[in-house]
């Protein structure tokens, strides 16, 4: 038996759905921790990311920071907080929370600044504040993009907290670690195409999100095609004036 037909057995086995150590739960698990760390970093992440770019200030600061976070080795930070901090859960939450701000940053900020200068512009002709400006008019215009910054960091944190496993967490890393430590591959595998199923349900979430979020009136604007060629009229089409007599 191939090892895709050992995982599929072991998926398909009911017993291995129950329990409190069941895939059911497992999945429970990672979507607490998942939702957790998004929450944080968005609660971080997105008025960081609006403010810049409503203002243009912070720019110079917040860009390099962001590249510099995305270069960070999260499970070395993840091993690094291990050691400092006394609690199991709260040294990968930190680590994952860095992970995922980069994106949302830069979601949020590029979604701002991508908003039409005349659509602001006409905004403050007509009396509106700095804050109904940006809450009114460019969050909503840049609700695709931000939730597309979104997106990219659930990924990233469904992913990494497969990996923070290796403490003594719960999670569907588990099934990785433990099926690792008894050689039992077929509970490995298993686990790792639930991890693949839930980042493409999560990803399938946000794609409808992101197609709810951007306007009517966008979604419809359609360009339509210039002709790849002009119309040469032949020599039958052209008037040629009839002879004097």
């Amino acid at each position: 038996m191939n090892p895709y037909s050992q995982a599929f057995a072991w998926l398909s086995d009911a017993g291995n759905w129950a329990g409190p150590g069941g895939i059911g739960w497992r999945i429970l698990e990672h979507l607490d921790y998942t939702g957790l760390t998004l929450a944080l970093a968005v609660a971080i992440a997105l008025p960081a990311g609006l403010a810049v770019g409503h203002t243009g200030r912070g720019r110079e600061i917040v860009v390099p920071f962001t590249g510099a976070l995305r270069a960070l080795p999260t499970l070395g930070l993840v091993t690094v907080l291990a050691l400092l901090v006394s609690s199991d859960l709260l040294a990968p939450l930190i680590a994952l929370v860095i992970l995922a701000l980069p994106p949302i940053i830069a979601g949020a900020y590029a979604g701002v600044q991508a908003v039409d200068r005349d659509t602001v512009d006409a905004a403050k002709a007509i009396g509106f504040t700095g804050w109904q400006v940006l809450w009114r008019v460019e969050f909503p215009l840049a609700l695709p993009l931000v939730l597309g910054g979104i997106r990219s960091a659930c990924l990233q944190v469904i992913a990494t907290w497969t990996v923070a496993a290796f403490l003594p967490l719960g999670g569907l890393g588990r099934f990785l670690i433990d099926g690792l430590a008894i050689r039992d591959y077929a509970q490995m595998l298993g686990g790792s195409l639930v991890v693949i199923a839930l980042a493409l349900a999560a990803d399938g979430v946000f794609v409808i999100a992101q197609r709810l979020a951007t306007p009517r009136g966008v979604r419809a604007a359609r360009i339509p095609d210039a002709p790849t060629t002009t119309h040469q009229p032949s020599r039958k089409e052209i008037p040629w004036p009839e002879p004097s007599a």
